[in-house]
């Protein structure tokens, strides 16, 4: 089902998540995260990757469609190098709003997938970004309070 986003000022958004514990059935959340993402994608033509807060679920699960889905469920993340990259920040959350933060290269993520299997990915680049950004969601951050300094928004005429 097609899932209202929470957006900038919903206080939700700044709770830390919860883990999902084995015996939990989120499979109706990922079907929420799926049909919202889809639902975003149509509208806007952009969005890789939602979190379960965004829709007001305080779990620890990450749904990203790249060519496949993929549910991160209880990720933890861990960057091998210290190399950071500067980039413009999107989110569902804040439509229209760019925001310019400071991520890590590469992370690995360590997590558990649909079928309870432990799971580690290598990611680098936009993907790594993507997850980071993902994952702070999962911490109650926003991309708002990654920002480099107070010069580091932009409004996007087409979204707003």
């Amino acid at each position: 089902m097609i899932k209202k986003l929470l957006l900038l000022g919903n206080t939700d958004l700044y709770e830390v998540s919860q883990p999902v514990m084995a015996s939990e059935d989120i499979t109706g959340i990922v079907t929420d995260l799926h049909d919202t993402l889809f639902d975003w994608r149509e509208k806007h033509h952009a969005g890789r990757a939602i979190a379960a807060p965004q829709i007001g679920v305080r779990k620890r699960i990450i749904y990203m469609y790249i060519d496949e889905p993929v549910v991160f469920i209880n990720p933890r993340l861990e960057f091998p190098t210290p190399e950071m990259i500067e980039l413009w920040d999107d989110c569902m959350s804040l439509p229209g709003l760019y925001v310019k933060v400071r991520r890590y290269v590469q992370c690995r993520v360590y997590f558990t997938d649909m079928q309870g299997e432990a799971k580690v990915f290598y990611l680098q680049g936009s993907m790594s970004e993507l997850l980071q950004h993902e994952y702070d969601h999962l911490e109650g951050v926003l991309a708002t309070m990654r920002a480099i300094d107070n010069k580091s928004f932009s409004l996007c005429k087409d979204n707003v």
